[in-house]
Order: C-alpha cells, then sequence, then structure tokens
C-alpha cells in the first residue's frame, strides 16, 4: 500500500473544537460506516494519512488504513463475528420443509383488504400447520415451535390472523326503541295484574 511519508510538522488546521466534533461524529458510528467517516475526514484534513488521523483525531491508524483501502477498492471487509457467526434461520436449515409451510400458508392466504401492508393474512394456526406438515410426510424434528413458525411466516411475508367470524353489531337508535318498547309491554301487564288483585 502506498501512503505519502507521515509529516506531523505539517498538522491540519483545525480548532479543538472542530476535532471534538469529528471525534464525536466517528463514536457514533460502528464498523464499515465508521471506517468510511475516519477515510474521508483522513483523506480531507490529514492528507490520507493514518498516522497524521492518530495524531490529531485520535483514531486508530489500522482502521483509518483499512477505511482508506475499503475506499480505494469498494469492497467491505467483514469481521470475524459478521462474517461467520450466528445460527442460520430455520428456512435455511431446512429448505424443503419451509417450502411445504410456505405452500400451505398461501392457499387460505388473503389480501389485507386496505392494501395498507404487503403482508398477506392466513387463516393456518400453528396446529393446522403441524397436521398439515404430519400429512405430508415431513418429519418432526424439522418442525420448529409454533412461536418460531409465526416469526418464519412474517419473514415469507404473511400473518397469522384470528378468523372473526361474526362482528356484533354496533348499538343502534332503533335497538334503544326496540328494547323501551319491550320494557313497556313487559311493565304493563304486570301493573295491571297487580292493580286487579
Amino acid at each position: 500500500m502506498c501512503m505519502p511519508p507521515a509529516t506531523l510538522q505539517s498538522r491540519p488546521s483545525l480548532s479543538p473544537s472542530q476535532i471534538a466534533d469529528l471525534r464525536l461524529a466517528a463514536s457514533t458510528m460502528t464498523g464499515p460506516q465508521r471506517r468510511a467517516f475516519e477515510a474521508e475526514m483522513t483523506l480531507k484534513y490529514c492528507g490520507g494519512t493514518p498516522l497524521m488521523a492518530e495524531a490529531v483525531c485520535g483514531w486508530g491508524r489500522q482502521t483509518v488504513a483499512l477505511g482508506l483501502a475499503e475506499r480505494r477498492t469498494g469492497r467491505i471487509c467483514l469481521g470475524a463475528q459478521a462474517a461467520c457467526s450466528g445460527r442460520k434461520r430455520w428456512e435455511e436449515q431446512h429448505p424443503q420443509a419451509a417450502q411445504a409451510l410456505r405452500q400451505l400458508a398461501d392457499a387460505p392466504a388473503q389480501q389485507d383488504p386496505t392494501f395498507r401492508t404487503r403482508l398477506t393474512s392466513t387463516r393456518l394456526t400453528a396446529q393446522a400447520a403441524f397436521k398439515a406438515l404430519e400429512a405430508q410426510g415431513e418429519s418432526e424434528d424439522q418442525w420448529p415451535s409454533p412461536s418460531t413458525m409465526a416469526e418464519v411466516l412474517n419473514r415469507m411475508g404473511f400473518r397469522l390472523r384470528k378468523v372473526v367470524k361474526a362482528k356484533p353489531q354496533k348499538k343502534s337508535k332503533e335497538t334503544d326503541a326496540i328494547f323501551d318498547h319491550m320494557k313497556k309491554k313487559m311493565t304493563t301487564p304486570c301493573q295491571q295484574a297487580m292493580s286487579n288483585a
């Protein structure tokens, strides 16, 4: 990597408040975004020298050098944590079972009538899905838990919803009138019977 020689005597003309602002801005970022910011500021104020950026801003010169290399090549370097760790999602571990689950959920799916979301509602419950997967011959060790199944279906674009069979109608003025009329009828014969006795 070819970098210009570092001369600390040719410090940039940044005020202490500007340096503090640069440090604060870099501290709010992480990963590739932070390295890109530090590389950009190093090119702008420190002549592209990581050693000077370390002396002026207090950034690690290896991090700045990596940011400059990423900027030059256009490739983002992933750390070992991001590249090699983490558990695969259930649908990645069991693609055949995930495809069967998608087909099961797709059959009774309905688009939201308001079109506010891209998710489609499905009447499929976890128990019904387990029975259907069992009927298709999927082995039980591949089945997710009900909560995981809901998350998988959400990632696939489905949302488990309870089916509302019938909504009770709101009380209206006619309903009040009917009940008032019924009360009058009920009280009138009772009062007459008591007056006759």
